[in-house]
């Protein structure tokens, strides 16, 4: 970094008080403290008329500023526009995205607030280094504010395809929002190979000798930064407690794991139907499993949120009406968070854990469960081809997450793996998520945004004109 420079992090929620909730807020607070600087985020709070500036919270040696929204900014610029648009379009659903009157308006508008009252507090030698798609427009609207800082942007869900890209009514723009970056960092070098054939298809794109890009004038970086965990700290954890006493899981049934955010994204009906077609197909000798699925709620208010909600009950139901005996019911499905350290001490205790998305960015309950295994009896990672995670973890069972059969029969080979089998595959998948740490994963970006080259320049013509066309809610 410069002289005399901060690392200023946005994401769309700042850092809330108690520790911290997972690994990359701690890997970006030790940035933070380590380097000086600041994060910037929303409040969690909504007032009718939000303040245009920025209230100081106490951090853990670094700054935090946070704003308030108001209920339609929520509304539109989270929930209709980020949420109900952006999300599905990433995540190959264009077939759900829900194109609300205003929802835009609302989405750049918070966009250009937050750029007004960044650009009074930062200088030309700051980082700011933005975090996902609630904010893809920034660094368009911190140009059009005359901010000089060097702009990094990590995107940490899917790269929309060019076709999926078709549905959203400002596909112009989507490019320009990100040439306005310095680095775009992206999770897997599939996705750099979508983002890359989006600009082949633009008419003033040019690729450079150099591996950057070059749009409408301005050179930017495109690079693939695989996301990580904290592999040493979720060892720890997965020691500290006994995960069958917790589960309650008697000595001869085995435990089949799932940990997701209850979302159309990953699969989880899917999922459901082939742990229901393995029981239908098991030999009466063979041990009892249990498969444990944690759904913790998000976007409920949201349709297609609540439709699969509904879907995974009913499923889930279904089968256990079929195979429960007494004594035991084969899905154990919970529909709310699980702590942590709780959900490390279950990883090291399931014999499988299936990690079986549509789509995901990267999926990181796979590098999880991978590192909290006992290396000398280790558990078996069903992986989708869908997650990121599986351009690396390739050691893992990858299966196709529509292919209920297949994702049946691959239950069925992790449950009955010899004991070598399993110490070599999870042995080669832990190298793997060493490799990519969350330390590391930091410090490989933020080293790449310091060689990029700062060169500040106003956004497109199309999306100037959007942009002064857009209600701001004061």
């Amino acid at each position: 970094m410069k002289a005399n420079s901060r690392l200023i992090v946005v994401s769309n929620r700042a850092p809330s008080d108690g520790p911290p909730s997972g690994g990359l807020v701690v890997a970006l607070q030790d940035c933070l403290k380590a380097r000086g600087g600041l994060w910037v985020g929303t409040s969690g709070k909504f007032t009718d008329n939000p303040a245009n500036r920025f209230t100081d919270v106490d951090g853990d040696g670094y700054q935090i500023k946070t704003f308030d929204l108001s209920p339609g900014e929520q509304q539109g610029y989270y929930l209709s526009y980020a949420n109900g648009v952006l999300w599905p379009m990433c995540h190959r659903r264009a077939d759900l995205i829900d194109i609300t009157e205003g929802a835009y308006e609302a989405y750049i508008g918070v966009n250009r607030r937050l750029a007004k009252m960044l650009a009074q507090i930062c200088t030309s030698h700051d980082q700011i280094w933005v975090h996902d798609y609630h904010f893809m427009p920034l660094a368009s609207c911190l140009r059009a504010e005359g901010v000089t800082a060097t702009l990094g942007y990590f995107h940490h869900i899917p790269f929309p395809t060019p076709q999926d890209l078709q549905a959203l009514p400002q596909a112009e723009d989507f490019s320009g929002w990100l040439a306005d970056f310095d680095l775009v960092g992206l999770q897997t070098e599939a996705d750099v190979g979508t983002a890359l054939e989006l600009f082949r298809q633009q008419d003033r794109s040019e690729f450079l000798s150099n591996g950057n890009l070059l749009y409408r004038g301005r050179e930017f970086m495109l690079r693939s930064f695989p996301i990580g965990i904290d592999t040493e700290g979720f060892q720890a954890d997965a020691c500290a407690l006994d995960g069958r006493a917790l589960a309650n899981i008697p000595k001869d049934m085995r435990l089949i794991i799932g940990v997701d955010r209850l979302d159309y994204s990953k699969g989880l009906p899917n999922r459901l139907r082939a742990f229901g077609r393995y029981l239908s197909h098991r030999a009466d000798d063979d041990a009892r499993a249990t498969f444990l699925q944690v759904a913790p709620p998000t976007r409920e208010a949201l349709q297609a949120y609540q439709d699969v909600r509904r879907e995974c009950e009913h499923i889930a139901g279904t089968i256990n009406g079929q195979h429960a005996e007494l004594g035991w019911n084969p899905i154990n499905y919970l529909h709310r968070a699980i702590p942590r350290t709780q959900l490390a001490a279950l990883y090291r205790t399931a014999a499988v854990g299936m990690v079986t998305p549509f789509c995901d960015g990267m999926n990181l309950v796979a590098k999880e469960y991978v590192a909290a295994q006992d290396p000398d009896d280790p558990g078996v990672l069903i992986l989708s081809r869908g997650a990121g995670a599986a351009e690396d973890l390739d050691a893992a069972l990858i299966v196709n997450p529509y292919d209920i059969s297949e994702m049946a029969d691959a239950i069925a080979i992790a449950l009955t793996m010899p004991l070598d089998e399993r110490i070599a595959r999870n042995a080669q998948l832990l190298r793997r998520v060493k490799d990519s740490d969350i330390q590391r994963w930091t410090t490989n970006f933020l080293t790449v945004l310091s060689q990029s080259k700062n060169q500040p320049l106003v956004p497109t013509p199309t999306f100037q004109a959007r942009a002064a066309t857009a209600s701001v809610e004061e």
